[in-house]
C-alpha cells in the first residue's frame, strides 16, 4: 500500500491543484509527510505552524470569538485554521489539525488524544478523533487522520 501522503501529492498533481497546511499539535510533522514526496514542490504551497492561540488569531484568522466559545481544540477553530492559511497562501485545497497531544493539557471534554482536523477547499471536511497513545503516537495519528481527510475531500471532488 502507497503511504497517504504520496497517494494525496498524486491526486493534487493529477488534478493540477495546489496545498496549504496549518499545524497547531502536529508541529510541522504533516509538512514534513507531504514535502518527503519527491515532486511535491510541484502542488504544495508550505504551511503555518501556529501552536499559541496569538499565532491562530494573527496568521490565520481564526475569531476570537471562536477560540473563546469553542476552545483552541475544536472542529470550528480547524476549519477557521484551514480557511485562514487557504485565504493566506491561494492554494486550492487547505488543511489543518489542532489537538491535545499530550501528555498533559486534557480536560473531561477534551481528554490527551483528542485532535480535530479540517480540510477547506470545494469540498470541505472536518472530524473529530480521540487518538489512543503517547504524545508521539497521537501526533503520527493525527498526520494520518489529516491525510485521510484531505484525501477523501480530493475523492469527492472528483464524484459530482
Amino acid at each position: 500500500m502507497r503511504d497517504p501522503a504520496s497517494v494525496v501529492v498524486e491526486m493534487l498533481r493529477s488534478a493540477g491543484e495546489t496545498l496549504t497546511v496549518a499545524e497547531s499539535c502536529t508541529g510541522g510533522w504533516l509538512g514534513k509527510e507531504i514535502t518527503s514526496v519527491p515532486g511535491a514542490s510541484t502542488c504544495f504551497w508550505g504551511g503555518v505552524i501556529a501552536y499559541d492561540d496569538g499565532a491562530k488569531l494573527s496568521l490565520l484568522s481564526v475569531s476570537p470569538e471562536t477560540l473563546e466559545s469553542h476552545g483552541a481544540v475544536s472542529e470550528r477553530t480547524a476549519a477557521e485554521m484551514a480557511s485562514g492559511v487557504g485565504k493566506l497562501s491561494g492554494t486550492t485545497w487547505a488543511v489543518a489539525v489542532t489537538g491535545v497531544a499530550g501528555p498533559g493539557g486534557g480536560t473531561q471534554d477534551k481528554p490527551v488524544g483528542t485532535v480535530c482536523v479540517a480540510v477547506a477547499g470545494p469540498t470541505p471536511l472536518h472530524g473529530t478523533y480521540l487518538l489512543p497513545g503517547d504524545r508521539d503516537e497521537v501526533r503520527r495519528q493525527a498526520v494520518d487522520r489529516a491525510l485521510e481527510l484531505l484525501r477523501e475531500a480530493l475523492g469527492s471532488c472528483g464524484d459530482g
